[in-house]
């Protein structure tokens, strides 16, 4: 099958910065691309690396797609590098809208992300209000001592019943994350998230030992924790399903290169998923919905269905509200996500 291939750069800045451990993250980079086949078929498909996660860069899948041509077909396509993990899912994208098969369900939960530090507790209220009942909770980013103590506080702001659930995004050693874990017993936590992280850029001996750290914590303590930054691309998913991880899997479809594969694997698995936004704009969101929407939960608890919340409560996101997805909500429909516009998107970088 031949094709032609566009793509458009984009540089969008957030509505508001986020603070995460790897500091603060003011705009998204990435690349939409837009493939068109001999039919005339039309299809879009989003690149939103995240470097600093250990994917490639934009540079690198601009400079893919200028390899690939305006013309280009099959063969050309699936011989791109493994490495340019996100361009290859844009591609698959913009080639099958549902890249892991029909919807199963009609609606998901939504979990409420809120900003680090004290100003978590301006949010929680309102977010509250709006029906909300698990919230997300950036640490990690100020004092360990100072975080703690706030731990109780934001727990107490929560409406009955709900749960909370940490993200680190790998900021701590393995003697702080037992700190937050010996906490976490005693406070309605549904998991922690990447307690710890070591970057590829501090080699594969540092990685062994940090994926030894991981399993040890998941093993002694009652709080699921989850895996994030350790899951960039499809290598990190069969990796950690080979080593029998106990825990939770938070899966950015948008990082994923052949996502069918890995959600076949994550199946079999019977593995417990969380799918989590990449802070990508419409076109990508679009995509990782439908992915959520089509799994079937096996590896869930049986009172967690229709599945666990998505991490997708991110929106507003952008300054400029055409790139947003769906509006923050304690659910999303499916067809909601159906109605987003992909060419929209398109025309507006233009």
């Amino acid at each position: 099958m031949n094709y032609r291939l566009q793509f458009r750069r984009y540089a969008l800045p957030f509505r508001a910065p986020v603070r995460t451990a790897h500091g603060v993250w003011g705009e998204r980079e990435g690349l939409i691309v837009r493939l068109e086949d001999e039919s005339g078929r039309v299809g879009f498909g989003e690149a939103a690396p995240i470097p600093h996660f250990g994917t490639e860069t934009v540079d690198e899948d601009e400079a893919g797609c200028r390899t690939l041509g305006e013309w280009t077909n099959s063969g050309q396509i699936e011989g791109l590098p493994a490495r340019l993990g996100c361009l290859r899912h844009a591609i698959a994208a913009a080639r099958e809208p549902t890249l892991s098969g029909p919807a199963v369900n009609d609606f998901l939960g939504v979990a409420a992300l809120l900003p680090a530090g004290r100003a978590a507790f301006a949010q929680i209220a309102a977010r509250a209000e709006l029906g909300f009942r698990v919230f997300k909770w950036k640490v990690g980013v100020g004092d360990i001592a100072d975080e703690l103590a706030m731990l109780d506080d934001v727990c107490a702001a929560l409406p009955s019943g709900a749960k909370l659930r940490l993200d680190a995004n790998g900021a701590w050693e393995r003697r702080q994350a037992e700190r937050w874990l010996e906490r976490c017993a005693e406070c309605p936590v549904e998991f922690l998230e990447q307690p710890c992280f070591a970057e590829a850029k501090h080699g594969e001996t540092a990685q062994r030992k940090m994926d030894d750290v991981l399993l040890g914590l998941a093993g002694d303590y009652p709080t699921p924790i989850a895996l994030d930054e350790s899951l960039v691309g499809e290598d990190d998913v069969e990796r950690w399903v080979g080593a029998g991880w106990p825990g939770i899997f938070v899966v950015k479809p948008s990082l994923l290169g052949d996502v069918a594969r890995v959600m076949a694997r994550l199946e079999k698995a019977q593995a417990a998923v969380v799918f989590s936004s990449a802070l990508e704009t419409t076109v990508g969101a679009q995509t990782a919905l439908r992915v959520a929407f089509a799994w079937s939960g096996r590896g869930e608890s049986k009172d967690a269905s229709p599945g666990r919340a998505l991490g997708f409560g991110v929106w507003p996101l952008f300054a400029d509200a055409r790139f947003d997805g769906p509006f923050a909500a304690p659910f999303v429909r499916k067809e909601d996500v159906d109605r987003l516009g992909a060419e929209a998107v398109w025309n507006a970088l233009s």
